[in-house]
């Protein structure tokens, strides 16, 4: 009896299973499937940090203690980080004491990681970079453009920028996010994951978009150094302009003549012997007729 029950419980739980199947979607794992809302994130991202207690509202209260790291380290913005505010505009930032025995004018480094695991609901923290005096007046301020490189590490990829220190008043950098440069974005030349309900996971073949600033995110910062240098002079910035062709670029480049010009067609014309015609003359070799 026993026995008997636990078939029929199998089996009324096969044929539920198999009813199920019928209508159920294809499965996808939770790794693989698409952001229900690509925004969600990036609203409150904003929403916390506008709602985060500003720590101070000049450049005088910040605190210069650390000193720019020698080469590009890791910082991390975000819930936790302090604020400050810029006329009403909240912001994470970072402040370091700039190196007085370096030569002018030298290089600083910025990149921004992707914040998210989907590339499409992914958005960057985008730099502001603000230089002062002794006095903490400042010398220069700079909206940091941020151009994508997608390296074979991941040191080398990411969107990259950089500032250049050309005062010699310069003592103090402040890093922060302006309004402007959190309602921006960047350009962004990767082909994202698509899906649809014939190929659950389906990568797209082209597609050029422009990844969102947000508040918050991982950005790198420090003197530059030969690997920065390579990434931020080959990364790309813009949709490279359209040109007319491979063909229509060698024509104009190469003086001679290419193929399917007809200054390069040969004569087909039968040459003629000393000007007589020869269309009636025997073959070679053939006997008169008697």
């Amino acid at each position: 009896m026993r026995y008997r029950l636990i078939a029929s419980t199998a089996l009324a739980l096969a044929v539920t299973l198999a009813a199920g199947c019928h209508s159920m979607k294809t499965f996808v794992p939770p790794n693989l499937r698409a952001p229900e809302n690509a925004n969600s994130s990036l609203e409150q991202a904003r929403k916390t940090l506008q709602q985060a207690t500003p720590c101070c509202s000049t450049f005088a209260d910040f605190s210069f203690q650390d000193n720019l790291p020698w080469q590009p380290r890791k910082f991390v913005l975000g819930p936790g980080s302090t604020v400050v505010s810029f006329n009403g505009e909240h912001s994470y930032f970072l402040s370091f004491s700039l190196p007085r025995e370096t030569q002018l004018p030298y290089r600083v480094a910025v990149k921004s990681e992707l914040n998210g695991r989907w590339l499409r609901a992914s958005y960057l923290f985008a730099p502001t970079v603000v230089v002062l005096d002794d006095a903490f007046q400042p010398i220069a301020t700079q909206d940091v453009g941020l151009c994508e490189h997608m390296g074979w590490t991941d040191e080398t990829t990411g969107a990259f920028g950089s500032i250049e220190i050309t005062d010699k008043r310069a003592r103090y950098l402040v890093l922060y996010s302006s309004a402007k440069q959190q309602a921006g974005s960047t350009y962004w030349e990767q082909s994202p994951a698509a899906f649809s309900a014939e190929a659950p996971v389906k990568m797209a073949a082209a597609g050029t978009f422009k990844v969102p600033h947000g508040p918050d995110g991982t950005v790198w910062v420090g003197m530059m150094d030969k690997t920065y240098q390579g990434a931020v002079d080959n990364a790309i910035c813009a949709k490279p302009a359209q040109g007319d062709g491979v063909l229509s670029t060698l024509r104009d480049s190469i003086p001679f003549p290419v193929i399917g010009d007809k200054a390069s067609t040969p004569s087909t014309s039968t040459p003629k012997s000393n000007g007589a015609d020869t269309s009636n003359a025997p073959a070679t070799g053939s006997s008169p007729s008697s």
